[in-house]
């Protein structure tokens, strides 16, 4: 299994100033956990478009994997998508397909969702939505790709097939 290093990065106007609790960041540890990787950094910062870049570039100059979540909606504050899209290198859109394919069966509103996935340098970043219900749905039906996703990026040379 491919050692992973990685970053949790929540995204929250009131989990910023301690209005609110993340459960999400720590679920996201928990499954990450799963598959063996070793969490360096944990995070809580506000939906401001120019500090979740400056914190994505950051983060990806130090681990293989960051993962957010929250600010993946439809509000005005939602802005995590739209600053990840401009600091990645290259796009995984079937990361962002999937999970949206499969929080469809909880429900509808999962077709809302904004969140994207792609490589920036040598690191992934995924983006998951801010609810921890729908962090470990959308987290679970991609984690066990998620080491040869990095495996890839990384230059390795095995097969992809199945």
């Amino acid at each position: 299994m491919t050692s992973i290093t990685a970053a949790v990065l929540t995204i929250s106007d009131k989990g910023s100033t301690g209005q609110r609790v993340d459960e999400g960041g720590p679920a996201i540890c928990e499954l990450l956990s799963g598959i063996g990787a070793e969490i360096l950094f944990t995070e809580i910062i506000p939906d401001e478009k120019e500090q979740i870049k400056a914190r994505l570039i950051a983060m990806t100059q130090k681990v293989d994997l960051v993962i957010t979540t929250g600010g993946t909606g439809l509000s005005p504050r939602d802005v995590t998508p739209d600053a990840t899209l401009e600091v990645i290198d290259k796009e995984i859109p079937g990361i962002g397909e999937t999970m949206r394919a499969e929080g469809l069966r909880a429900t509808r509103r999962s077709m809302l969702s904004r969140a994207v996935a792609g490589t920036r340098g040598s690191s992934l970043i995924v983006n998951l939505p801010g609810s921890v219900k729908a962090v470990r749905e959308n987290l679970a039906v991609i984690l066990d790709v998620l080491p040869h996703a990095i495996e890839k990026i990384k230059g390795g040379t095995s097969d992809c097939g199945r």
